[in-house]
């Protein structure tokens, strides 16, 4: 409630935005709960079927999954037109002021914003995803084109820029805490936690920015930054800032200090160099993809890799 009375008289000078997750995105599920003013409400997860490889699935559209009685019983995913229809109900009543998705694809994007523009309501103007120097998928599958001002116009929102903390580089030398061959070291770290990775929930969740491939990148990409005079949180931060997909960069912070140092860095007007830019891509074009890459798979693994990626 106090919440709710400092949001109402401050609502012209901030942006306040949830993340609203669950099986169902119909209008009554999403009504009852929000009893507040909300700035944007991003949908978590498509409420389809959708390939998701870090939860497990194939990153390939597999026609089966899409017709098994989890997606198509009791109902069926929600519709387009019903997502579209609910967030429209919510801006009219004066709860919400827009809409995005979250997770989603060129596919669900370009459906969501060609569905509300046939229905005449408002179409989602944002689209948040997993982006950062060793997870560039949204360049290259389609979501960039679909959101691009030419297209969709759909602005993009970028979380887990640092890599759940990979590209601070703090873990590096030391690795985070499910990592450790040492359970005195495990068990110490996680006592004494530097940041999420040296956690059991996430630094369980987040295990894909800790593939070997993804850790030899970020080795790759310390190593541009020492040259370059930089952080490798700089280098990562100012790169994101630099690329024509992004409209928001999403960074979660411990302290002040991360905050002020994450600011300073958005604040650079210059640029990276042609250079530099030109050495990152090489260490990408060596592995495109490395948080989907596994050389701990086994038949004890099902045939699936550390992320749930089944082998070809």
């Amino acid at each position: 409630f106090i919440l709710f009375l400092w949001f109402v008289y401050i609502r012209e000078k901030y942006i306040l935005i949830l993340l609203f997750g669950g099986n169902n995105h119909s209008y009554m599920c999403i009504y009852i709960y929000i009893s507040m003013p909300i700035c944007l409400i991003q949908l978590h997860w498509p409420q389809r079927y959708s390939p998701q490889a870090n939860w497990g699935q194939s990153l390939k559209y597999n026609i089966e999954n899409d017709n098994s009685p989890y997606w198509r019983g009791g109902g069926g995913p929600t519709s387009f037109e019903d997502l579209c229809l609910a967030m429209e109900g919510l801006i009219q009543e004066g709860k919400i002021r827009g809409w995005g998705l979250c997770n989603d694809n060129a596919y669900g994007l370009t459906a969501c914003t060609r569905t509300a523009k046939a229905l005449g309501v408002t179409p989602p103007c944002s689209i948040q995803g997993d982006f950062s120097l060793i997870d560039r998928k949204s360049e290259e599958n389609g979501v960039a084109e679909a959101a691009s001002p030419f297209n969709e116009n759909v602005g993009f929102m970028s979380y887990n820029a640092l890599a759940g903390g990979m590209l601070t580089g703090k873990y590096i030398d030391k690795p985070a805490a499910l990592d450790e061959k040492s359970r005195e070291s495990a068990m110490s770290a996680l006592q004494n936690p530097r940041g999420r990775m040296d956690t059991r929930g996430w630094g369980g969740t987040l295990y894909r920015y800790r593939t070997e491939a993804a850790q030899s990148a970020i080795r790759e990409y310390e190593k541009i930054a020492v040259a370059n005079g930089m952080s490798l949180t700089e280098l990562s931060l100012r790169w994101c800032k630099q690329r024509s997909l992004i409209t928001t960069t999403l960074v979660g912070h411990s302290n002040m200090k991360q905050l002020k140092e994450s600011i300073k860095f958005f604040q650079n007007k210059d640029p990276l160099s042609e250079q530099v830019m030109w050495d990152i891509d090489v260490v990408h074009m060596k592995n495109r993809t490395p948080i989907f890459s596994s050389n701990r798979v086994g038949k004890d693994w099902l045939g699936e890799g550390e992320i749930g990626e089944p082998i070809p």
